[in-house]
C-alpha cells in the first residue's frame, strides 16, 4: 500500500510540474543580477518566481555582457545561456537586451543589423514552442554618470528604444517597459546601471503584471476626488489604470465614454467638450470595481507652481488683504483648491533616516484631495493663487479649480523633467550638491537636510528633476486651462542658466500636457540683492522668446530686506489680468508698460512702450530711476517727461551723445511709472547697439577725427579730408600699426 501512494504522490508531482507554466527571462547583467547582494534570491527573475508563486516556475538566463547584435562584442546567440533557453522551451519568453549595444563598439558599425538580429531571437523562441508568448522589454535606464553618457550612451540609448518599440509591433509580441519603474530612482542605480534589490524588484513586479494582466484593478490618479473641477471647453481626457482587457464606463452629466484597458494597464475616455456647470457626479466603471467622485463642477483650472512666494499662505498677508480674502471665500464660491502640501519643509535641520528613505520613493507630498472653498481651506492656500482665481471667478462667473504644488527655495531645475535635462543641460544634473549652476544656498541646505544618508545618490527636492517626478509625473496630465508660476529667486544667482532653464520648463510642461499652455510668470520683486536687476530684466526678456507667455511685475511691492513682502493680492490679480485678455479676451490691460525701443535724437532718448496707455507716475511726483549713458555704459540720473500720452523722454545734461537708457535698475527700487490701469512697468535696460570696427588711413592733411562720444557726418575721404555721416562715432585709438587708426561706427 505505501509504495502505492508513493507511485501515485511521484505521478501527482509529475502532473502538477508538467503543468507549471515555464516561464525564461533573457537578457544581460541586469537580468542576471549583477551586483545584487545574494543574487540566487534577490536577481528581478527570484523576485519575479515569488510574487507568480507554484503555478509558474521561472528560470533566469541572463548572461553579464551580452549584446542583441550578432556582430556586437559579446553575442547573446553564442552564449551557452541562449542554449539553455531555446532547451527550456518556455511558454512565456521574457527578453531585456540592448543595453550593451550602446556600447561604442557596437552601435556606431552595426545599428543596421538590430532590428534584424532581434527578429532572429525571437523567431528563435518560437521554433523551440510555438505556442510560447514573448514580451520584449524598453531597457532599464542608464543613468547621466554612465561614463560614456554623453560621448554616445545617451543618444544610442533613445534610439535604440526606439527600435525595440518598433520591433514590438512588426513581431506581434508584448512590450514591457522596464524604465518607466526606474528612470525617476537613480538611487536605486548605484554604479548608473545595474539595480540594487530594491530596483530589481521593481523589474519583477513590472513584469509580473505583464504576464498576469493584474494592475489591481480599477485606480484613478490622485487628482481624482469629490469636489474636483473638470475643465470646460475643451475635449476631456479621463484616464487611469485597471486590468488587461477590463471594459471602462466613464459617466458625467449626461456624456457617456468607453474604453477597454490596453497591455499596460491604462485607459484612456475622451469626452466631448462640456459647458461650465454642476455640481455632478463623475462615475468611473469597470469589472475590478466602481468610483463615484460627486460635487463634481466643471470650469476653469489652473495650476499654480514656483517657489516660496507662490506658496505664501493668506494667513500671513497683509491683515487687509487677509481679512478680504476670508471674507469672500466666507461666501463659498465655486472655488475649489487641491494643495499639494510637502511632508517636511527644507528648513535649517537634519532629515532622519526614515524621512530619507520617504524621499528616495518621491513620497514628498502629503497625501491632498480637492476642498470646497470656505475661510479654513482659503487661510491656508496661495495669496497670489487665491487673488488670482478670486479675480477669475468674479470675471468669469464659472467655477475654478486651483492646484497649488509650490515649495520653498526651489530652483528651476528641479521642475524639469529628466529627459529633458539629460539632453538639453546635462551638466547640472552632474554632481548637483558641488555643482556651481545650482545655488549655493539651496545646495548649503540641501546638503544639512540629508547629512544623515549614506546614500551617495540621496534624494532632495533641490535635486534636478526632483520636483517633476515627485510632484508634476503624478498629476498624470490632469485637464488644465494653463499655469502660473511664482519662482526664480533661486536662480537669481546666474540669469544665463535660469534662461537656459526656463525655456526648457515651459516647453517640457507644455509637451507633458501636449498643448501650448498659457504660461504667465512672476517677475521678481525688490530686495536688497545685487543681481535681480539684471534678472528681472532677463525675465522681461523672455516675454519675446517663450510665446503665449505674460509676466506680472512685483517689484512696487517689494521688502528691502524681506524675501517675502506680504502685499500679495496685487500679485494674483496681475497674474489675472494677463489671463483675461490673453486667455479669455476680455478687453483689459494686461500688463502695466513694458519696453518696446528707443531712439535717440537731439541729445534725449524717447522711449515707447507695449501697454503705455495713459502713462503716469503712481505717487504724482516726478518720475524716477531713469538713467542715461553715453558708450561708456557709465548711466547717470536722468530727468524723464511723458510726452504725447505714450512716450517718455529722458535726458541728463552730464550725456550729450546718450546710446542706453534704463530703468529701475536697482535691487530694491522705488520706480514710479504705471499706465492707466495702474500696473507698473517692468525693469529694462536697452539693449546695446552693435559696434563695427573698421580702419582709416592716417594721411597726411587729414582731419582730425572727432573725440570719442561726438557724432558728426561721415561721407568717406576724399582729397585727404574725412568725411563724416550722421550717426557714424569715431573715436582716436592707439593704432594697432604704425599709420593707422581705429574707428567705430554703430550703425
Amino acid at each position: 500500500m505505501k509504495k502505492i501512494l508513493l507511485c501515485l504522490f511521484i505521478l501527482l508531482s509529475a502532473t502538477i510540474q508538467a503543468q507549471k507554466i515555464k516561464v525564461a527571462c533573457v537578457g544581460n547583467s541586469v537580468t542576471y543580477g549583477h551586483g545584487i547582494e545574494d543574487r540566487e534570491k534577490n536577481s528581478y527573475p527570484t523576485q519575479l518566481q515569488r510574487m507568480l508563486g507554484e503555478r509558474y516556475e521561472v528560470v533566469n538566463f541572463g548572461k553579464s555582457g551580452a549584446t542583441l547584435l550578432r556582430r556586437g562584442h559579446c553575442p547573446y546567440n553564442e552564449q551557452e545561456e541562449y542554449k539553455a533557453a531555446l532547451d527550456f522551451a518556455a511558454d512565456r519568453v521574457v527578453i531585456h537586451l540592448g543595453l550593451n549595444d550602446t556600447d561604442p563598439r557596437d552601435w556606431p558599425n552595426y545599428r543596421d543589423d538590430f532590428t534584424k538580429d532581434y527578429l532572429a531571437l525571437i523567431d528563435a523562441f518560437r521554433q523551440a514552442n510555438p505556442k510560447c508568448k514573448i514580451w520584449i522589454c524598453r531597457l532599464t535606464p542608464i543613468s547621466h554618470r554612465h561614463t560614456r553618457f554623453k560621448s554616445g550612451t545617451r543618444d544610442w540609448y533613445w534610439q535604440i528604444q526606439q527600435n525595440i518599440e518598433d520591433i514590438a509591433t512588426l513581431a506581434n509580441t508584448g512590450l514591457i517597459d522596464l524604465q518607466a519603474g526606474l528612470y525617476d530612482r537613480p538611487d536605486l542605480l548605484p554604479d548608473a546601471l545595474h539595480p540594487t534589490t530594491e530596483g530589481a524588484g521593481i523589474i519583477a513586479r513590472t513584469v509580473c503584471q505583464a504576464l498576469t494582466g493584474d494592475y489591481g484593478g480599477l485606480q484613478m490618479p490622485m487628482t481624482y476626488s469629490d469636489n474636483m473641477v473638470l475643465q470646460r471647453e475643451k475635449p476631456l481626457r479621463i484616464a487611469g489604470t485597471a486590468n488587461v482587457g477590463e471594459k471602462v464606463t466613464v459617466d458625467i452629466a449626461g456624456q457617456k465614454g468607453e474604453a477597454v484597458t490596453a497591455p499596460d494597464g491604462k485607459w484612456s475616455v475622451t469626452l466631448p467638450p462640456m459647458k461650465a456647470g454642476g455640481p455632478y457626479t463623475l462615475s468611473i466603471s469597470a469589472a475590478s470595481g466602481k468610483l463615484d467622485y460627486t460635487n463634481v463642477l466643471i470650469g476653469e483650472v489652473w495650476l499654480c507652481s514656483g517657489q516660496s512666494n507662490m506658496a505664501f499662505q493668506v494667513s500671513s498677508a497683509v491683515d487687509s488683504q487677509r481679512k478680504a480674502f476670508l471674507e469672500f471665500a466666507a461666501r463659498k464660491p465655486q472655488i475649489r483648491l487641491f494643495d499639494m502640501k510637502p511632508r517636511w519643509a527644507t528648513s535649517a535641520v537634519e532629515w532622519d533616516i526614515s524621512t530619507l528613505d520617504s524621499l528616495n520613493r518621491l513620497q514628498y507630498y502629503r497625501d491632498t484631495e480637492w476642498k470646497e472653498c470656505n475661510e479654513e481651506t482659503a487661510n491656508r492656500f496661495s495669496a497670489v493663487a487665491f487673488a488670482f482665481g478670486q479675480m477669475l471667478s468674479d470675471s468669469l462667473q464659472v467655477p475654478v479649480g486651483l492646484i497649488l504644488n509650490a515649495i520653498g527655495g526651489s530652483p528651476a531645475e528641479a521642475w524639469i523633467d529628466r529627459r529633458t535635462l539629460e539632453l538639453e543641460f546635462p551638466d547640472i544634473l552632474y554632481d548637483w550638491k558641488q555643482n556651481d549652476f545650482i545655488q549655493g544656498w539651496a545646495r548649503e541646505r540641501a546638503a544639512l537636510n540629508i547629512r544623515k544618508s549614506a546614500n551617495k545618490q540621496q534624494r532632495h527636492p533641490y535635486e534636478p528633476c526632483y520636483l517633476y517626478e515627485s510632484g508634476i509625473r503624478p498629476l498624470e496630465k490632469f485637464p488644465i486651462r494653463g499655469v502660473i508660476w511664482y519662482q526664480g529667486e533661486s536662480n537669481a544667482h546666474n540669469m544665463e542658466a535660469h534662461e537656459r532653464l526656463f525655456h526648457l520648463l515651459t516647453k517640457n510642461w507644455r509637451e507633458n500636457w501636449a498643448e501650448e499652455l498659457p504660461f504667465y510668470y512672476v517677475q521678481l520683486s525688490s530686495i536688497d540683492r545685487p543681481s535681480w536687476p539684471w534678472f528681472r530684466d532677463s525675465q522681461r526678456r523672455m516675454l519675446r522668446s517663450i510665446p503665449n507667455s505674460g509676466m506680472a511685475v512685483s517689484s512696487d511691492h517689494g521688502d528691502s530686506l524681506d524675501v517675502h513682502p506680504r502685499h500679495k493680492r496685487e500679485i494674483g490679480e496681475r497674474l489675472a489680468h494677463w489671463a483675461l485678455n490673453k486667455t479669455y479676451g476680455h478687453d483689459c490691460l494686461p500688463s502695466g508698460p513694458l519696453y518696446r525701443s528707443v531712439k535717440f535724437k537731439d541729445g534725449a532718448a524717447y522711449i515707447t512702450f507695449d501697454y503705455g496707455k495713459g502713462m503716469h507716475s503712481s505717487d504724482g511726483g516726478e518720475l524716477r530711476t531713469f538713467e542715461i549713458a553715453g558708450h561708456d555704459g557709465l548711466f547717470v540720473p536722468a530727468e524723464a517727461q511723458i510726452i504725447d500720452g505714450k512716450t517718455v523722454k529722458i535726458w541728463s545734461d552730464q550725456i550729450q551723445n546718450p546710446r542706453f537708457v534704463r530703468y529701475g535698475w536697482q535691487p530694491f527700487t522705488r520706480a514710479n511709472l504705471v499706465n492707466e490701469a495702474g500696473l507698473p512697468a517692468s525693469t529694462f535696460r536697452s539693449e546695446a547697439s552693435p559696434v563695427s570696427w573698421f580702419r582709416l588711413p592716417d594721411l597726411p592733411g587729414t582731419e582730425k577725427s572727432p573725440s570719442s562720444g561726438v557724432s558728426a557726418p561721415f561721407t568717406g575721404i576724399s582729397g585727404g579730408q574725412l568725411l563724416v555721416a550722421g550717426g557714424c562715432n569715431f573715436s582716436d585709438k592707439p593704432a594697432a600699426e604704425g599709420g593707422t587708426k581705429e574707428y567705430y561706427s554703430d550703425i
